[in-house]
């Protein structure tokens, strides 16, 4: 059997997100890059996002962001646009909610933005209450 040589497992790993900075500085948009909202996770480290720009790109998350920022539905980031590509981007920086505010009051990011819920489909806000009011005459029929 082998012997360990290692420095420890996965929880190790796990736990190596001490360097994760408490205030780190506002980083704005440079030339070539957008920032966008997350519309959906699609697997494989990418995502989609409406980018502020009114284009919607499939994004891939970078291999130093892979599985250490986690991104979800609603997240506002920041994405480098392709030369070649129009539809894809690569995801830069995920903006912490703190920071997506700032950029909001700053006038970085439009007043229409939604920043603190997940993204709401539009057959969600049609149907409202999914709930059924049953009467006592309708349960003593069954």
């Amino acid at each position: 059997m082998p012997k360990n040589k290692g420095k420890g497992g996965k929880n190790r790993k796990r736990g190596k997100n001490e360097a994760d900075d408490e205030k780190r500085e506002l980083v704005f948009k440079e030339d070539g890059q957008e920032y966008a909202q997350v519309l959906r996770m699609l697997g494989n480290g990418r995502c989609e996002a409406m980018c502020i720009d009114g284009t919607k790109r499939l994004c891939h998350i970078r291999g130093k962001m892979h599985k250490k920022v986690w991104i979800a539905a609603g997240d506002i980031i920041l994405v480098g646009l392709r030369d070649y590509q129009d539809d894809k981007a690569d995801v830069i920086l995920k903006y912490m909610p703190d920071e997506a505010r700032l950029l909001k009051a700053y006038g970085e990011l439009p007043e229409n933005t939604r920043l603190n819920e997940g993204i709401i489909d539009e057959e969600d806000e049609v149907g409202g209450d999914d709930y059924i009011e049953f009467e006592d005459e309708d349960i003593d029929k069954i």
